[in-house]
């Protein structure tokens, strides 16, 4: 059972390690959030503390009273001051509370001026990422996305088709993506590297394999990231790659999904232009390997029960000959 649990929790974070936890903080709004949950402890803490005290005093007055087998007279006075001062420390905590979370609040709720904007779209179950081009339009990618360091970015998010949630804990608190509603989101990163994001709301079977890769890169990294992300496809380099093309636009891969500069101009399914760039296939799932590539294009649901991905039902070197075009869109 132990095994088949680990197998499992191999699959379901695939490529996507990465550090994920709201208490290591890496952008602004994670950090007003972390500071929120510090100063909560702190006030619920000292009030759970007062409660024990009391609760002490009055066992320990009890069993006096009853060893000593004498009556004790109520003291109105202590009780009422005692009253008073429990009551203005717990108004007080509160406000306290209720301060701290409009503050920050008002935070999270600032949109300065982005250096980016970025559409996120949830689909049963991966991401649809689209990148404002600096030249103009929109740049399509899928289940990576890429930050600048420093640097507010704009995200607008929206479902396809049932409720998601957005959920970078590293980066920001989560926000729910509503079918017919779109919701902002700014975030701010202050380190560099690799964090792992997810749908925080239940949306369906594969709703545990719907991950998201985030890497924050230097602005100068992030601007030649999206330079290339612009680009066509590349060209096939081998005569392998060549036909695995070819089966690509004659076959049902290009009804579903989008490859710049080919053929393929479909819309259901992630854009696959610069496929093999990413770390991770469908969502987190599996990695970026050859092997990998070639399992989910043979049986999809083999490895992602439920996902809209069907069977390819194509021949063993037909497979291989997509991989090999697949496995150059860099």
């Amino acid at each position: 059972m132990s095994r088949r649990i680990a197998t499992g929790l191999a699959l379901a974070l695939g490529g996507c390690a990465g550090r994920q936890s709201a208490l290591d903080p890496a952008a602004d709004q994670a950090s007003a959030l972390h500071g929120l949950l510090g100063l909560m402890l702190v006030v619920s803490g000292a009030a759970y503390l007062l409660v024990l005290l009391f609760l002490g005093w009055a066992v320990w007055r009890n069993r006096r009273r009853r060893s000593q087998e004498v009556e004790i007279e109520p003291d109105d006075r202590g009780l009422q001051l005692g009253l008073g001062v429990w009551t203005g420390a717990m108004t007080l905590g509160l406000a306290v509370l209720i301060g701290a979370s409009f503050l920050v609040d008002r935070t999270l709720a600032q949109h300065d001026q982005a250096a980016a904007d970025i559409r996120v779209t949830g689909h049963q179950w991966w991401w649809r990422l689209e990148y404002r081009d600096p030249a103009g339009g929109w740049i399509e990618t899928a289940n990576e996305l890429h930050l600048p360091v420093d640097r507010p970015t704009r995200i607008e998010l929206r479902s396809a088709d049932v409720i998601h949630s957005f959920w970078i804990p590293n980066l920001s608190g989560k926000i729910d993506m509503i079918p017919g509603r779109t919701n902002h989101l700014t975030l701010t990163p202050r380190r560099l590297g690799w964090v792992r994001g997810q749908c925080a709301e239940f949306c369906g079977l594969q709703h545990a394999r719907m991950a998201l890769d985030v890497k924050v890169d230097t602005p100068q990294a992030f601007a030649a990231w999206l330079a290339d992300q612009a680009r066509p496809a590349a060209a096939p380099s081998s005569p392998a790659a060549a036909r695995g093309l070819g089966l690509i636009a004659s076959g049902t891969c290009a009804s579903c999904h989008t490859i710049r500069g080919a053929v393929a101009g479909g819309r259901a399914g992630p854009d696959l232009t610069h496929l093999a760039s990413r770390r991770s296939l469908a969502a987190g799932t599996l990695p970026m390997t050859r092997g990998a590539l070639g399992g989910w294009i043979a049986q999809p649901q083999a490895v992602k029960p439920g996902a809209e991905m069907p069977a390819s039902g194509l021949a063993p070197d037909e497979a291989l000959a997509i991989v090999s075009y697949l496995e150059g869109l860099r």
